[in-house]
């Protein structure tokens, strides 16, 4: 069973426009791979990693070898809830030999984060920007992080609110694997994604 803790970042003007030019990018690397998605029906994030790195690199040099790794898999993970989904509309089960729909991420779509781009060293938390780092001191942003969980996070990413930025962390609360896990979740098309 996984669990989130979100933490609201507070920033200044400066910050939130260098996260707000991330997500852009980011943004616009996810599309630059759906439409492959689409045409070869491949989503495995090793695969996908072989088959288009090499050229997100040459084409977004500014979002860096790690951050193009993570919209890498921003879009392998959207097609497999997508297209493996059993209760997914768009479920291959479904679908079956038609051609798929092209995925398309918005620019509220949240920006992935792992350990090369986001790292916290004593009470300070760094996070990769097109820009440079940006810290923000725990404390004094009244971050609240409880670092046991840190061993057992799942998925790390950035979206935006109204007037803010906010990490999701989504760590693992127990150890035992759920089986058809899928069957059992209602779907729920993100509202960062038009079909």
């Amino acid at each position: 069973m996984n669990s989130v803790v979100r933490i609201p970042l507070v920033t200044s003007p400066q910050q939130f426009a260098q996260l707000e030019e991330l997500q852009l990018v980011f943004t616009k690397v996810c599309n630059a791979i759906a439409p492959e998605v689409q045409r070869t029906r491949v989503w495995n994030r090793v695969v996908m990693h072989h088959m288009h790195y090499k050229s997100l690199r040459e084409k977004f040099p500014e979002l860096g070898s790690q951050m193009a790794c993570n919209a890498i898999y921003a879009v392998s993970r959207t097609s497999r809830m997508l297209f493996q989904m059993p209760t997914s509309p768009f479920s291959l089960n479904k679908l079956g030999s038609q051609q798929l729909p092209l995925i398309k991420f918005e620019n509220n779509c949240p920006v992935f984060f792992d350990r090369h781009t986001l790292s916290f060293n004593g009470t300070t938390l760094s996070l990769f920007t097109l820009n440079g780092r940006i810290k923000f001191d725990i404390k004094k942003n009244n971050i609240e992080i409880n670092f046991e969980i840190l061993d057992n996070i799942q998925e790390i990413f950035l979206i935006k609110g109204d007037f803010l930025y906010e990490l999701n962390f989504i760590y693992k609360v127990n150890s035992l694997k759920e089986k058809n896990k899928d069957k059992d979740n209602k779907f729920e098309m993100p509202d960062y994604l038009r079909i």
